[in-house]
């Protein structure tokens, strides 16, 4: 079942118009379902697949739409479907490792009003928002925010004041975070259980991650000329990570990465990076980046069957390994 086929959300967490400021309405004919295809080939496939949907969100009135990156990485197809059901193609601008968004460019003018962009500087534990998906009310949830802290995700990822919001949405690609002066605050991206909030039986309280809207503005500029960062890119390993009672654990390979070409394996305990204890993933990303850029090889102490291995991983650009989309 895709996101455009699912049933409406039920009735009683839907938003209501009831003491909003804003249009709401009008806010959610801004958001738009995406449909991406990558190539078979494509390096990404072996983790996201070669066909992605989810939602994109219109943020200026010539037709660009932020969504987040891993719907649009290597897209060589991009179609977008409006609030009244039009379909119109689109093309990727760019996607940015380090923010998470990706840029899309409608193929024509939109028959509505972009979103406000606003900021999530204001948005504190206890505020209340709406996590709005494409097809209105109906697909959008009223949540809390019950997070605002560091979040290191496995794929070599690290927010320094991520978004936690509650209950969740169960198609939050892409969804936008609409706070209640009716400006969008930031862009859905996982499906996380918050350990740091817990509901009243002590027990993780489910919700979404969400990257804050005011990471764009410091990428957006660059990825409209470029379609990429213009600084030295971090250095990447290819490798997913986990964290087990203050050890971090090698959970998985990007066939073909750095890390795969170095010799690790799953189930790797990471004991040190470049002499660096590693507790906890944060700080090994903050270790790993702090080498220099991409290229920088990365020596790495490993704990595998019982003895310590030393390993050095010639780290890339993990954009390098991507299929570009074509030119429009």
């Amino acid at each position: 079942m895709t996101i455009d086929q699912m049933p409406d959300i039920d009735p009683a967490l839907q938003p209501t118009t009831e003491d909003l400021t804003f249009d709401l309405k009008a806010a959610l004919r801004a958001i738009y379902l995406i449909r991406t295809r990558a190539p078979e080939d494509g390096f990404t496939v072996q983790s996201l697949g070669s066909e992605r949907t989810g939602h994109a969100v219109l943020i200026d009135e010539r037709g660009l739409l932020l969504t987040i990156g891993y719907l649009v990485v290597e897209a060589e197809s991009v179609w977008l479907v409006d609030a009244d059901g039009a379909a119109v193609e689109g093309h990727v601008i760019g996607a940015d490792t380090e923010t998470g968004f990706g840029l899309v460019q409608m193929l024509g003018r939109p028959n509505n009003a972009p979103l406000k962009i606003g900021t999530a500087t204001d948005l504190n534990v206890g505020d209340l928002a709406i996590l709005a998906g494409f097809g209105g009310c109906g697909q959008s949830i009223s949540v809390e925010v019950v997070g605002r802290r560091e979040f290191a995700g496995y794929w070599e990822y690290l927010l320094d004041n991520a978004i936690f919001t509650s209950p969740p949405h169960l198609f939050w690609g892409g969804s936008a975070l609409i706070g209640m002066d009716g400006t969008l605050k930031g862009i859905g991206s996982l499906f996380v259980q918050e350990s740091e909030a817990s509901d009243e039986d002590g027990e993780p309280r489910e919700g979404n991650m969400i990257v804050p809207i005011d990471l764009i503005h410091g990428v957006k500029d660059e990825l409209m000329k470029h379609g990429q960062r213009l600084s030295p890119a971090r250095p990447w390993l290819g490798m997913f990570s986990a964290e087990s009672s203050g050890k971090v654990v090698v959970a998985g390979l990007w066939n073909g990465g750095p890390a795969d070409k170095a010799g690790l394996e799953a189930g790797d305990l990471i004991l040190e990076i470049a002499g660096q204890p590693v507790e906890y993933m944060a700080k090994m990303y903050k270790t790993i980046w702090g080498l220099g850029p991409a290229g920088t090889t990365v020596p790495m102490t490993l704990f595998r069957d019982k003895r310590i291995i030393e390993v050095e991983v010639e780290s890339a650009n993990r954009s390098d390994y991507y299929k570009k989309p074509g030119l429009h």
